[in-house]
């Protein structure tokens, strides 16, 4: 993946939520997004998905500008799978149609296709037992990996995943985190917004560190995280990783 993100700036009210935002990569399968609460990671999440329109500034990925009106933007979100820390499954509807449904009505493929792609993602993910549970009958461990298993069932070219596992108990986190690696080893390329230090380093090959709407420092994951070259860097890991 090549992506460019120039000069990104979004206010919400007198809120400024992103700063000039900067980053170019020529070349990255994996990014983390890391930094408090309240840094912009997820803001900045949102305008890559093409759910929120940035007040400045312009997003490229593999050297394609996204143009931030309507129809353009209803093309680059279907190719785009997004994976939100809240699941936001259709409660109404078991694990197997929220996986069906936009492969349906958004991206066009008949019942019995959509069918067939999603009973095999579920099986391929440890769901098939669960294909005819609503949401409310799965553990949050299950649902979250029901999500994932719809970002991915659209062959998405770039998958984004906003804090997959802050609402899940260790147990589920391991579960998620364990899908999650699998992706990243199947060479999908995906950023990740996550405080799980741990997991980043192990699973990104870059990282960027975001704090009061702006990016203070980015570079390979094993450098930022051994020898971070701003103090605000160095302080945060530090208190992060003291436990």
């Amino acid at each position: 993946m090549k992506l460019g993100l120039r000069h990104i700036g979004k206010r919400f009210g007198l809120h400024v939520a992103l700063d000039e935002v900067s980053l170019e990569l020529e070349k990255v399968h994996t990014l983390a997004l890391i930094g408090p609460s309240g840094g912009g990671k997820s803001t900045l999440l949102r305008i890559i998905a093409g759910l929120e329109h940035p007040d400045s500034g312009t997003v490229e990925i593999n050297g394609e500008r996204v143009a931030f009106e309507e129809a353009s933007l209803l093309r680059h979100r279907r190719t785009i799978g997004t994976v939100f820390q809240a699941f936001n499954l259709f409660p109404h509807l078991t694990a197997l149609q929220n996986i069906t449904l936009p492969l349906e009505k958004v991206h066009g493929h008949s019942a019995p296709e959509a069918e067939a792609m999603a009973r095999r993602l579920l099986a391929r993910f440890r769901l098939e037992g669960h294909a005819g549970k609503r949401p409310a009958e799965l553990s949050g461990g299950q649902r979250q990996r029901v999500a994932i298993a719809r970002a991915v069932s659209i062959k998405p070219r770039l998958l984004l995943l906003d804090e997959p596992t802050s609402a899940l108990d260790p147990e589920m986190t391991g579960e998620v985190l364990d899908m999650i690696k699998e992706l990243r080893e199947e060479g999908r390329d995906f950023i990740l917004v996550t405080h799980e230090m741990g997991f980043a380093r192990q699973v990104a090959d870059q990282a960027a560190f975001l704090a009061g709407g702006r990016v203070v420092e980015a570079g390979p994951v094993a450098r930022l995280f051994d020898a971070p070259a701003a103090p605000q860097t160095r302080d945060f890991l530090s208190r992060i990783l003291k436990y």
